[in-house]
């Protein structure tokens, strides 16, 4: 039994008061989960805190040595230990938790910091003549005493859990955890571009190597952010990105996303800030995806800086221990000023195909290996024409007999004009790309994939009036299919016959095609019911309805499309480029692959040596 009271068994538990250790360590394990949470969390209270300038060290990952030194406000000499108490801040007044305004506002950072490892703050404001420092080690608190200082604030975070060992054992090698940090300091900068930001690796001690520094942007928000995400993401993406500017209903997105053309891979350059917080929310992304959804196929993914901004209280920041996602109170206005604005943006940027597409093919021309001989070249050695055209000229035959055997399939045009973006039709090679002249470089077309986008931007226009033009089929086209291809057709064919695809059953499994969309022409209907089956088969049942029927009509788009082979005249040709000139993601097909590729005058002549 229980020797304070005999009534209660002894195998009961019973409940006590944590003391302000405890709980400052379990606060820890939230707030300080490895070195780049820790930095994260001093980086917001010094953005805060105004600073224009923000100085990152660490030492080993992080594990032995944290400091970050700013040029903010600075804590008043005061006010320094109650910094160090639990839920002391100067963010909030408590009154209203949902109207949040700053980052740090929970008050838990200082204090949790200060139990799991040494904690040294040194800090000065305008006013004060000097400044004031303090310890906490493993949550014993120093004295407070006066020190010198500049205006501003820095803290100085030494052995990081070494009053908690065992939460050691969990920390990633020390690149691991260098390469989370340079990640969290390189989203901060993101969402600020007119701060400056230093960050050092000084695990050699001394100054230490530079690892990421971005000094402040200047001129309005755009133009700075522009240059921020340039030294973040690359000249590639700064070059390949399209401006987003949108509102809806009081929420706004701005930022920077990719063209479909410049794509990656996997998601691992996507984000998104809500209020300056960078977050890594699921509908968001969700969101995201959704956006690009008509644009980018087989596991390819943009490339954005998006910033959504919004009343404080339409938004709860306070869902996650490390503020990593929100909550929405109105989800379906944020997703769908996700969509929108990035699909407005997007149709905005026209044509325009990545200029890394002409880069990727300038790159295909590898220099010879200087460790080979030198080839001998076909012009470096006499050629049966050239030895036919010594003996004819002894002979007396005049002209050499012509020896070459290659053709241009279209006659050359040269009265058209070539200041057109994509200039003026000259040629059509392998019957399918189109050679046309710029006024400073050549474009060269891929027909197919070309005409394939725009049939289906004609197509979804068709759908987005009054539904796609049918053309009765003067015989219908029957087609056997499985029993559990028949059903999935038939299940959609009320949406399909939208498409001005009409089908009907036909006894047993069999369908009737008896009408087919009349902006495809004469089309071989079997082999689009076949591709349809698949895109059915493809779709998931959480795709929205837009995104199922977008991706149905990219798949029609394709049999209605000029095939690969078919000799085009000039003015096909030329007709082809100004329609791709007017319609809107004309640069890239249906799949995200680029239409065109553009080659400068320029870099054509480094091809030969000329510059």
């Amino acid at each position: 039994m229980n020797a304070e009271n005999p009534n209660i068994p002894l195998d009961r538990p019973v409940i006590r008061q944590l003391d302000d250790a405890a709980a400052n360590r379990i606060a820890a394990g939230e707030v300080v989960e490895r070195p780049s949470s820790a930095i994260k969390e001093l980086v917001e209270n010094a953005i805060d805190a105004r600073a224009t300038r923000i100085d990152i060290s660490y030492a080993d990952g992080g594990k032995t040595l944290i400091r970050v030194t700013d040029d903010g406000h600075g804590i008043p000499h005061d006010q320094m230990i109650l910094a160090l108490s639990r839920h002391a801040t100067s963010k909030i007044d408590g009154s209203d938790l949902l109207n949040i305004h700053t980052f740090g506002f929970r008050g838990e950072a200082l204090p949790s910091m200060g139990a799991v490892g040494r904690l040294t703050i040194t800090s000065r404001v305008a006013e004060a003549d000097i400044g004031s420092t303090i310890t906490v080690n493993g949550g014993d608190i120093g004295l407070l005493k006066p020190a010198p200082a500049t205006v501003g604030t820095a803290v100085e975070l030494r052995d990081l859990f070494h009053a908690t060992p065992a939460r050691l054992k969990f920390l990633r090698t020390d690149r691991s955890e260098a390469g989370a940090i340079l990640d969290v300091v390189k989203r901060l900068a993101m969402a600020e571009p007119h701060v400056g930001f230093t960050l050092r690796d000084v695990s050699g001690g001394g100054e230490g190597r530079i690892v990421f520094r971005a000094d402040p942007e200047n001129g309005e928000l755009f133009a700075a952010m522009h240059g921020r995400l340039r030294k973040i993401l690359g000249s590639e993406f700064a070059e390949n990105c399209i401006r987003v500017d949108a509102e809806r209903e009081g929420m706004t997105l701005t930022g920077y996303a990719s063209l479909p053309t410049y794509s990656r891979g996997a998601a691992v350059a996507q984000y998104i800030f809500v209020n300056g917080r960078p977050v890594k929310d699921k509908a968001l992304l969700g969101a995201l995806r959704a956006a690009y959804s008509d644009f980018l196929h087989g596991g390819r993914y943009p490339v954005v800086a998006l910033f959504v901004e919004c009343d404080p209280e339409r938004v709860d920041v306070n869902v996650h221990p490390a503020k990593a996602e929100v909550r929405f109170r109105e989800p379906g206005v944020a997703r769908g000023l996700m969509v929108s604005g990035l699909r407005h943006a997007l149709a905005e940027g026209g044509h325009r195909a990545s200029s890394t597409v002409a880069n990727a093919t300038l790159g295909a021309f590898r220099a010879p290996d200087a460790s080979q001989p030198p080839r001998q070249y076909q012009m470096d050695r006499p050629s049966q024409g050239a030895i036919r055209t010594a003996y004819n000229a002894q002979s007396g035959f005049g002209e050499s007999i012509a020896d070459y055997s290659g053709r241009v399939e279209t006659p050359v045009i040269e009265d058209t004009p070539t200041d057109h973006p994509l200039g003026a039709a000259r040629a059509q090679v392998h019957e399918n790309y189109i050679i046309a002249q710029t006024t400073d470089g050549v474009v060269i077309v891929d027909q197919h994939a070309a005409h394939e986008r725009l049939v289906y931007e004609k197509l979804k226009n068709q759908m987005a009036d009054n539904g796609v033009a049918a053309q009765a089929l003067l015989i219908p086209e029957i087609i056997e299919l499985s029993d559990a291809d028949c059903a999935t057709l038939m299940d959609a064919a009320t949406e399909l016959s939208r498409f001005g695809l009409t089908i009907e059953k036909f006894g047993g499994n069999a369908v009737a095609i008896r009408e087919t969309p009349a902006i495809l022409g004469e089309v071989n209907a079997t082999a689009m019911i076949r591709d349809i089956l698949d895109e059915l088969a493809d779709l998931s049942q959480t795709q929205t309805v837009q995104d199922r029927l977008e991706a149905i009509l990219s798949r029609v788009a394709c049999h209605g499309s000029i095939r690969s082979g078919r000799i085009m005249r000039g003015e096909e040709m030329n007709a082809l480029l100004r329609e791709m000139e007017a319609t809107p993601h004309s640069g890239q097909c249906n799949h995200g692959r680029p239409t065109y590729v553009e080659l400068k005058l320029s870099d054509i002549e480094r091809l030969f040596g000329r510059t």
